[in-house]
């Protein structure tokens, strides 16, 4: 007896494909603007829960103002102090176009003995020394200036989307708010959606992922701590005034994973002006360290929140900052961390597979 098999209505499939696919289109269109802000609420709430939840249980299980209180916080530590750097940058413009132009009275000390002793690289940083010592200083701050000029302008130029800044960082603090006081909701939607398109090994990938992004953030905010205390201690020891506004500075930057140099290295250049050699012998010496010290804490850091292989987390982070920029940081080790254990559990499951195979043939 022949059996009819249902006919598929390739038409129908086709248009229904389709539709979903404008839908998926022109909802992420819709969206666009609000993702960057989307995904940083998110990155921000999944690293700090643990800390709204202690804050929750001091404020006697209200869940209302354990959210204000983190709220607050957010917008302390987001808005004001990117408004203030931004505006006395604006503010000091001419000071710093200004300062290039005094380097006239600048002269580059000679370097001393020891830098050419250094291993690998020696001889190169004291050839080049000795080539901007040799320089005039009215020929250095006609180089320089320039250069102090287009940066000040550049700044200046970007300056006139702070406005935008400001409310990109107002709706990463709405978002999470709104994401705080319905994390657990969020939570298992997301895992509910990943146990529909995987299975459990879906619904671990989600947790993972959530482990590395929390991860990721202790990596940056312990990393940034470390670098900014260090540097600290080498603006104290070195005598350098307004050390503590200097240190908080690097913090932010560090956060940013701009790095220290923007403070040290013009602390090293000072040093030298003001003819303090051996000062700022030592803060280069100081700064080489304290700015390349993130390159080993950090991936450490976040494989304690990610128990996933070392070369995995780096390679997470390094290439996830240089394809995405500073949000690459989280979004790098995350992806790598979902695509390893999803392959992970298949290849696994491929191995379990194989040995019943061969229980039963045995």
């Amino acid at each position: 007896m022949n059996q009819t098999l249902p006919s598929r209505d390739i038409t129908r499939t086709t248009l229904a494909v389709l539709f979903i696919g404008i839908l998926i289109a022109a909802s992420f269109w819709i969206m666009r603007p609000f993702l960057t802000a989307l995904v940083w609420a998110t990155m921000i709430v999944i690293a700090t829960w643990p800390v709204m939840l202690a804050v929750q249980e001091r404020l006697w299980g209200k869940r209302g103002l354990a959210v204000t209180v983190m709220t607050v916080v957010l917008l302390l530590v987001l808005i004001i102090p990117s408004t203030l750097a931004v505006t006395s940058i604006i503010d000091r413009a001419d000071e710093i176009v200004g300062w290039s132009k005094s380097l006239a009275e600048f002269t580059v000390p000679p370097p001393p003995q020891w830098v050419e002793q250094l291993p690998l690289v020696g001889r190169k940083v004291s050839a080049r020394w000795h080539q901007l010592a040799t320089v005039s200083p009215q020929e250095l701050s006609e180089r320089l200036a320039p250069y102090a000029k287009n940066f000040v302008g550049w700044f200046v130029a970007q300056a006139g989307s702070v406005g935008m800044i400001i409310v990109h960082f107002l709706l990463t603090v709405i978002i999470s708010a709104v994401l705080y006081a319905n994390g657990e909701t969020a939570a298992a939607g997301v895992c509910r959606f990943a146990r529909r398109l995987a299975g459990q090994n879906g619904e671990d990938a989600a947790i993972l992922a959530a482990k590395a992004v929390r991860g990721v953030a202790m990596g940056v905010v312990v990393t940034a701590l470390i670098q900014s205390f260090l540097g600290g201690i080498g603006l104290v020891v070195a005598g350098v005034p307004a050390a503590a506004i200097l240190t908080a500075i690097m913090f932010i930057l560090c956060v940013a994973q701009v790095g220290p140099g923007l403070v040290l290295i013009p602390t090293v250049i000072w040093l030298f002006w003001s003819g303090q050699t051996l000062w700022g012998s030592v803060m280069v010496v100081w700064t080489i360290i304290v700015g390349t010290l993130d390159n080993f804490i950090r991936p450490i850091l976040i494989r304690k929140g990610a128990d996933l292989p070392l070369l995995l987390i780096f390679a997470g982070v390094i290439g996830g900052l240089i394809a995405f920029g500073v949000i690459g940081l989280f979004i790098g080790p995350v992806l790598l961390a979902v695509t390893y254990t999803l392959l992970q559990s298949w290849v696994d499951a491929d191995k379990q597979n194989g040995n019943e195979t061969a229980v039963d043939a045995g």
